[in-house]
């Protein structure tokens, strides 16, 4: 009897853990290794209070998280900014919506042979991405610094190399590296000078603060990054979970002491 007791209780408890388990949402989030899959792990914990596991699945490319979540594969992810998600769903007819703004990565310029801008010599050659959605990005803060002028009335987030009209130092592009590569081509000495996106730099143990020669102002950039979701899904309670997370203080103030400055949050 005793034993019968035992199995019963024992198939009780079994069935209640399903129960609770069945009870769990999950969330999946496609997201950057740097910093983006970082933050992410620290929000972990606080979804997993209100019922939602995070599932984390990490990319080191900027093309496969949008596809993943058009085919579903995904229910949201956060490794892009704005210009570059609204430049991938004019080409891709994908149909999303920014669920959230999160935070900025400053984008910096790295030399070995330089310590600052202005050592730069007349013909210096400039390393870019091959990324056209960085170039207006990269060539904003190269006009910035006083090293190129663009012409007037163009939109600096999609600027390219051809609207350049004044090149005191004669700066030579090249544009033909993956921004992943170029955190490489900084540290074999290649270029005079390569632009690196704070992400690559940071997950490759470089400081954008302290080891650029010139570094991107975060103030009113339009480079947010942000957290992408099918359009409609943007309302759902686990996604309005997930950014309420994101903007907390708690996770805010993580951002800062974790990357000192090279990951600025979007104070909501």
């Amino acid at each position: 009897m005793k034993k019968l007791l035992s199995s019963v209780l024992l198939g009780a408890s079994v069935l209640a853990l399903a129960a609770c388990s069945s009870d769990e949402e999950t969330l999946k989030v496609g997201a950057s290794n740097t910093p983006h899959a970082l933050i992410l792990e620290q929000v972990a914990p606080i979804l997993k209070e209100q019922g939602i596991e995070l599932e984390i699945e990490p990319y080191t490319d900027y093309v496969l998280p949008n596809k993943d979540l058009d085919e579903g594969n995904l229910d949201a992810n956060y490794f892009q900014h704005i210009p570059y998600f609204e430049t991938q769903i004019a080409d891709f007819d994908y149909d999303f919506a920014n669920a959230g703004e999160i935070h900025i990565e400053p984008i910096g310029v790295y030399s070995k042979k330089y310590k600052t801008l202005e050592e730069l010599p007349k013909g210096a050659l400039v390393l870019l991405s091959n990324s056209v959605a960085d170039h207006g990005r990269m060539l904003s803060l190269l006009e910035a610094k006083g090293l190129i002028t663009l012409k007037d009335g163009v939109d600096k987030t999609t600027a390219e190399i051809k609207d350049i009209i004044d090149n005191p130092k004669d700066l030579v592009f090249d544009y033909n590296t993956a921004p992943e590569l170029l955190v490489q081509m900084y540290e074999n000495d290649e270029g005079d000078a390569v632009l690196i996106n704070s992400n690559h730099a940071i997950d490759h143990g470089i400081n954008p603060q302290e080891d650029s020669i010139a570094i991107e102002s975060s103030d009113e950039s339009p480079y947010i990054n942000i957290v992408a979701v099918k359009s409609g899904n943007e309302k759902s309670k686990e996604i309005k979970a997930l950014v309420d997370a994101l903007h907390s203080k708690e996770i805010q103030d993580f951002m800062l002491e974790q990357w000192g400055g090279s990951v600025v949050p979007v104070v909501k």
